[in-house]
């Protein structure tokens, strides 16, 4: 989403707690005018505290539990990068991330959450799973429920710490394997359930009692081993151990130079750092000095309409507000069942009346980010118009990436018409993916393109960018050489031109660095929106020409498809955050390796960009008199059930000229094979008898990669099973 007043300022927001997460819907429903706002988070959703023991229990899916942090982001403007941040450079005021250009701020947040690891206790890392962070707990648990039910491992688990969490953790996974005769065990230092109410502990111990759970108080646990924990009075069977004690800093929080206690951010009132006014945190990373609480959930819902406002605040120069947080809350207690104890001054009633109170609550906090307000894409149609104006205005807005190309035909309408080169070192050929010029005793490629952003992150950008140019020397079989960048930058405050250039700079420089080619030069000016692009030169000794394809041939393509639909559906807030993360992820890893496994091979090979995977292959069709028989296409996570709803690419109607050429069933994946790919992979046409082992070599490599057909003689027809 490009900002529609010039950027001057840049937050921070790192970690997608949930402080963040309301952050954002807030920053969403009123944006403050020239703030970039960036979030920073490892994973594109993040677990609500609240639901995971009714998830645990089985009563919840994993999608009702999770906040999609990218869909959020996009609602709100703000762009993400996925990636962990691991340090501050508090006197460049920019947050280091590792892989990519630090990401400068002028005001910045951290609510990132805490650990329950235990990091001095032998064989914990090996073998033991903290209870927190949430996310990967709630992926470890799934594992071993599905280990249990298939009668793999016994449902013996360890909880080490108690606490109410402990035990409502203990009593939800009970429920849970109940078919399986469970074994749980809770070893506790201490006090098992000294944080409770006199009322609610007699509830929980008699809950537990009934389920068979044991606590096992005053135990030191020495080590934990594959199947068992230790203590200093014998070992406990154990398939499943999980830390559940304690509250711990992420290590990178308590390094960054700003005051902590215990590891906790500092913060006073305003949840500011004494050390600096216009660095905040919230959650149960913070250490709240002017009030110290037990880390609780609530208190980071709380906080967060007091860190939606000082955080604008301190962007725009206004006065700030104290948060003020309660003395005591209610807690509402899960037992496993459908059933829950309320701990609330010294009161302690049980039953399913107050779990269905707690689900309706949860499921209120979770439909604030399920039920955002529609993406607004309309325009004011003027009164008097030219004809075809308001056609064109409700028409689906322009993608960004290959989705805002120029459609086939009329790009080839116009290549057509150029007159033939008259130099003698430029090679003729037809429908090439790169110009080859002749180059001493061997040939030189030269290709250029560029394309509107389509996500506002422009490390991230640049790298897509730099390789989607790649891609044409490697589909060439050319070693890439050198580039030249093409740069147009929204209109934006001096120290944010530089921020991001130094930003896009980092990208291109090292992205064509690990493919062997320098960035030598280029050219940058301001404009309405984020474009970017590059002209790329490649050595080839062996051209691959798309000519070259013999019937017979198997068809290897080594991405999956589906980035056009995805992103459009993106641009309008519908694309589940783990799709977009997926879309980005194939986007993002070269097809150097690639290039090299299959260019020895390759009669012929193209990358599948824009015209999308059957424009492409036709491509090779029409030069070769042949047909395709295609199946078993890799698609991305999300882009059938994406397709299957009705988004498409702005490009993808241009695309489907061809479509009476293409053989099988209408429907959503049918229609992918049209799907506009940014950065795809590369469709590579090899002998039918090196496709076992060149198979195994691109997933050795990490790729995605399929043989989804054959060539043979005929007309160029593609058919789909």
């Amino acid at each position: 989403m490009q900002p529609s007043h010039p950027v001057t300022r840049d937050l921070i927001l790192i970690g997608g707690g949930h402080a963040h997460a309301l952050v954002l819907r807030k920053w969403g429903m009123s944006p403050l005018p020239g703030v970039r706002v960036t979030l920073i988070t490892p994973e594109p959703t993040a677990p609500y505290t609240g639901m995971l023991p009714g998830h645990v229990a089985g009563h919840y899916s994993r999608d009702a539990l999770d906040i999609d942090l990218m869909r959020l982001a996009r609602f709100a403007g703000a762009r993400v990068v996925l990636k962990p941040a691991t340090g501050l450079d508090l006197d460049a005021r920019q947050v280091i991330v590792p892989d990519r250009a630090p990401v400068a701020f002028d005001a910045l947040s951290i609510n990132v959450g805490i650990r329950s690891t235990l990091p001095d206790l032998p064989g914990f890392a090996e073998h033991a799973i903290p209870a927190k962070p949430l996310g990967l707990f709630a992926d470890r648990w799934a594992r071993f429920v599905e280990a249990v039910e298939k009668g793999e491992v016994a449902a013996r688990i360890a909880v080490i710490g108690c606490g109410v969490a402990g035990a409502e953790l203990a009593l939800s996974m009970h429920h849970r394997l109940r078919d399986h005769a469970p074994e749980i065990v809770i070893l506790e230092a201490e006090d098992a359930l000294k944080h409770a109410s006199p009322r609610a502990r007699a509830a929980l111990e008699r809950n537990l009692r009934d389920a068979g759970i044991t606590i096992r108080e005053d135990v030191q646990v020495t080590r934990i081993a594959a199947d068992h924990v230790e203590t200093q009075a014998g070992d406990i069977p154990s398939n499943f151990t999980v830390g559940a004690a304690g509250a711990t800093p992420l290590a990178w929080v308590a390094r960054t130079g700003l005051p902590v206690t215990d590891g906790f951010i500092e913060v006073g009132e305003h949840l500011n750092s004494p050390a600096d006014p216009t660095i905040f945190a919230g959650g149960d990373c913070a250490h709240m000095l002017h009030a110290p609480r037990e880390k609780a959930g609530v208190f980071a819902v709380r906080q967060a309409p007091i860190l939606h406002h000082n955080l604008r605040a301190t962007l725009s120069g206004k006065r700030l507000k104290a948060y003020k947080p309660q003395r005591d809350y209610l807690k509402l207690v899960s037992l496993g069942t459908k059933d829950a104890v309320a701990d609330w001054h010294g009161l302690a009633p049980s039953g399913s009346l107050l779990w269905r109170w707690k689900d309706h609550i949860d499921s209120k906090f979770m439909r604030k980010f399920d039920d955002l307000p529609a993406m607004n894409q309309s325009n004011d149609i003027p009164a008097e118009a030219a004809d075809g104006l308001a056609e064109m205005i409700a028409a689906q807005p322009m993608c960004g990436g290959c989705g805002a190309k120029v459609g086939a035909a009329t790009l080839r309408r116009q290549i057509d018409a150029l007159p033939a080169p008259h130099r003698p070192d430029i090679a003729e050929g037809a429908g090439d993916d790169a110009a080859l010029l002749i180059h001493g005793a061997g040939f030189q490629t030269f290709t250029t393109d560029h394309f509107r952003a389509f996500i506002d992150d422009p490390w991230l950008l640049t790298r897509i960018a730099v390789l989607h140019a790649l891609g044409d020397v490697w589909a060439m079989g050319g070693q890439p050489q050198a580039a030249l960048s093409q740069i147009i930058l929204p209109r934006m405050a001096e120290k944010a031109q530089a921020d991001t250039l130094r930003e896009i700079m980092d990208a291109a420089s090292t992205t064509l660095r690990d493919a062997g080619a320098d960035l030598v030069g280029g050219h940058t000016s301001l404009g309405a929106e984020l474009t970017v692009g590059f002209s790329v030169t490649g050595l080839v000794e062996r051209p691959i020409r798309l000519s070259g394809a013999q019937a017979g041939d198997a068809l290897i393509l080594t991405k999956p498809i589906g980035t056009g639909t995805i992103l459009a559906a993106d641009m309008q807030a519908q694309a589940p955050g783990h799709s977009v993360a997926a879309a980005l992820t194939s986007m993002s890893l070269s097809s150097a390796r690639a290039a090299a496994i299959l260019s020895p091979l390759a009669h012929a090979m193209t990358d599948v960009t824009g015209f999308g995977l059957a424009g492409h292959l036709f491509g090779i069709l029409d030069l070769c008199g042949l047909s395709a028989d295609l199946h078993g296409i890799p698609l991305i996570d999300g882009a059938l059930a994406l397709a299957e709803a009705g988004h498409r690419s702005s490009l993808f109607t241009q695309n489907t000229i061809r479509i009476a050429d293409v053989i099988g069933p209408a429907g959503p994946l049918k229609d992918l094979l049209f799907d506009p790919q940014t950065s795809g992979g590369l469709l590579a046409a090899i002998p039918a008898g090196e496709v076992s082992a060149t198979l195994s070599a691109l997933t050795d490599s990490g790729y995605t990669a399929a043989h989804i057909g054959t060539l043979s003689d005929g007309p160029a027809r593609i058919r789909i099973g």
